[in-house]
């Protein structure tokens, strides 16, 4: 079978499988005790297995199986979950992500996964797998010579009356467990030769798993089922064995009785514990359950969903862009013959495709959920890593934003993230001693506010020390000793966006060479975003991180420069003002203007782009005032000509170097307007 064509599928599957394991995971670990969350994991396990194995990836489907068996052991209680067993499995797990990175990059998927397998194994046999002593859980213990009515799950009141009935008129009930062998390939086959065997000798009153899941084949090698029969236990075994790939039957009798008192104890238990149960903890049952009916909502609403290959959502956002500049084109056609009923088709025209416009860019809109969903994992191995207690918060998952800008803002997240629990949070003695909680807590936020995607991660640390700060950055000749003593707050702490700047005592695994926060500047800059900082000293801070919603239609004010026309992004421009030559005044070699009780440099773009002058100028000047962060600046042009949907063009390779150029766009008239990045004009 060629499965070449089935590659990305399974690629992008095998990833969702494993992000699903992650979360589940870290759920597990705050409620150890919770067997559906367990069973989450035990599926998303399975499937990956089964899709591996049938791609022919034996290595992910092998350390899949030996991940699925101490699973197994958790679901049925043989193992009891600890912090240094879910150590081990998150190892497991990080080394099938890798594997699946690989075969994504043109790999085979092969890796040395022999020391996870040997902890797994250890595991499995109940031993620990940092000493290999003998730890079993007390579970294992009252396993040892149960009849089965345990493991059978909750029958519910037809059941139980059949069973009863049965017993009355003289059947048997037996609690039946098979085991498929494990290179048992057919298991759904087996198990429907095993049913039809049950079904000629008596009745099957209840499978666990349910049948459903047995003919999907979600479960792993073995099932277990209640029969009424008036065969005996010998006689159901041998023909049982008859079946092929079976390695063992279990038969034990099934008592109603003592199924029922089992019950009624454990009925007990649960209203006791209820009793006890505090007010708050009832409320935060209520929020889970509510969250979980949201859960459930949301499974629904996916199922509605296809899968779309992203080369064509770009195929068809390229050719919309051309359907743009056409209809740019359309308009200026419309206002220079003056026609009445063109004008009125053109004006439905461009409604329309406004509306298709909405929706092209709601197709590529994809929530930062998929960025947001690896940092509760990152978040515990680093807080281990640290000997800190941490607690990250997640808001606004749900927030979309463009594929594109969500590829990109992956890596500064990370060093945000590191950067608050190394510099930010501090250890558990450190808050005591301050009177904080000894658990610090992150917040990880994302709204929409206009035109803009906000991501903000605060946290409620140390915060920013300016003293430490501004002396770190004197020395490194980042500012003046001057020049810091007039600086803002907002100024200084802006400094630890600098190249190589890092205030950390010693170099460490997680921070310390100054490399981080200069990468979030850079990338965030790149994506037309911006970042600003706030803090407290001894109360935490605050990153903010400003993102536009797309990057290939924007809004921009077109301009002229003597006979040639540029566009500077609406997101860039505070206003527009028109001076006169008087009003410029000199400060320091530059010529500036004071706006609004502020003193805001001129930048004459004639200059800059050494454009050629053909027409006279005037006592008056158009000027366009533009802002980076807190840093203002005033764009000299000769005129504006308005505002305007454009479609970004790269220059391409050969051109990217050109200085303030951010890229170009084909305007109604078949000019070329050059897109002006305002970010490297303002230093």
């Amino acid at each position: 079978m060629d499965t070449n064509q089935y590659l990305e599928m399974f690629i992008d599957e095998s990833k969702e499988h494993l992000q699903a394991i992650n979360e589940n995971l870290l759920a597990l670990e705050n409620d150890p005790n919770d067997m559906n969350i367990v069973n989450e994991v035990f599926r998303s396990a399975h499937t990956l297995k089964g899709m591996s194995a049938t791609m022919g990836y034996e290595d992910l489907a092998n350390l899949t199986h030996k991940m699925e068996n101490v699973l197994d052991g958790i679901r049925n209680h043989k193992i009891s979950v600890n912090s240094d067993i879910l150590d081990v499995v998150f190892s497991s797990v990080d080394d099938l992500e890798a594997m699946v990175n690989d075969i994504a990059s043109g790999g085979d998927g092969k890796r040395d996964v022999s020391e996870v397998v040997q902890k797994l194994l250890l595991i499995e046999k109940g031993e620990d797998p940092k000493s290999g002593t003998v730890k079993i859980a007390t579970e294992a213990k009252k396993e040892v010579g149960n009849t089965g009515n345990d493991r059978m799950g909750i029958l519910d009141e037809f059941e139980i009356t059949v069973l009863e009935q049965s017993k009355e008129q003289g059947f048997d009930s037996y609690h039946i467990t098979v085991k498929l062998r494990d290179d048992c390939l057919l298991r759904g086959a087996r198990v429907f030769m095993v049913f039809e065997i049950l079904e000629q000798i008596g009745e099957v009153i209840k499978a666990n798993p349910s049948v459903e899941d047995l003919e999907e084949e979600r479960f792993d090698y073995e099932f277990s089922v209640v029969l009424v029969t008036k065969e005996n236990a010998e006689d159901i075994e041998k023909r049982i064995m008859k079946v092929s790939e079976i390695e063992n039957v279990i038969v034990n009798v099934f008592s109603i009785e003592e199924y029922k008192q089992d019950q009624n104890s454990k009925n007990e238990n649960n209203l006791i514990v209820e009793e006890n149960a505090s007010s708050s903890a009832a409320q935060e049952t209520n929020s889970k359950g509510e969250s979980g009916k949201e859960k459930i909502k949301g499974q629904n609403v996916s199922n509605k969903t296809i899968r779309v290959n992203i080369e064509r959502l770009d195929i068809l956002m390229n050719l919309f862009e051309e359907l743009v500049i056409d209809r740019g084109r359309l308009e200026q056609i419309s206002n220079d013959l003056n026609n009445a009923e063109l004008h009125e088709t053109v004006e439905r025209m461009s409604r329309i495709s406004g509306d298709l416009q909405n929706i092209i860019l709601n197709m590529r809109m994809v929530p930062v959920e998929q960025v947001f969903n690896r940092f509760p994992r990152m978040v515990r191995q680093l807080a281990r890593d640290l000997n800190k207690k941490i607690n990250l918060e997640i808001i606004g998952a749900e927030t979309e934003l463009d594929r594109t800008v969500i590829d990109e803002i992956g890596d500064p997240l990370v060093h945000l993230i590191r950067n608050a629990l190394d510099h930010g949070i501090e250890t558990p003695e450190e808050r005591i001693a301050k009177g904080k909680p000894e658990e610090g807590t992150v917040v990880l936020k994302a709204y929409h506010s206009g035109n803009h995607v906000f991501i903000e991660i605060e946290d409620d640390g140390a915060g920013i020390n300016r003293d430490k700060v501004l002396k770190k950055a004197i020395e490194r000749g980042v500012v003046t000793a001057e020049a810091g003593a007039n600086m803002t707050d907002k100024q200084v702490y802006e400094l630890i966006l600098a190249s190589g700047f890092s205030t950390a005592d010693k170099i460490s695994d997680v921070s310390g060479r100054g490399v981080g926060l200069d990468v979030v500047k850079s990338t965030i800059e790149s994506l037309s975003g911006s970042v600003s900082i706030e803090s407290r000293f001894g109360h935490g801070s605050i990153f903010s991180i400003q993102l536009p919603l797309t990057l290939s239609i924007i809004s921009v004010m077109l301009i002229e420069i003597q006979e040639e026309k540029y566009a500077i992004p609406l997101s860039s421009i505070i206003e527009t003002a028109i001076i006169k030559k008087q009003d410029i005044l000199n400060a320091h070699n530059q010529k500036v203007i004071d706006f609004r009780g502020k003193v805001v440099p001129l930048v004459f773009l004639k200059e800059i782009f050494e454009v050629p002058v053909v027409n006279e100028e005037d006592g008056l000047y158009s000027v366009v005032i533009v802002r980076k962060g807190e840093k203002m600046a005033g764009l000299v042009v000769d005129s504006f000509i308005g505002q305007q949907e454009i479609v970004l063009k790269s220059l391409g390779n050969y051109l990217n170097s050109a200085f303030a150029i951010s890229g170009a766009t084909i305007l109604g008239n078949g000019q070329v307007a050059l897109i002006i990045d305002c970010n490297a004009l303002i230093k």
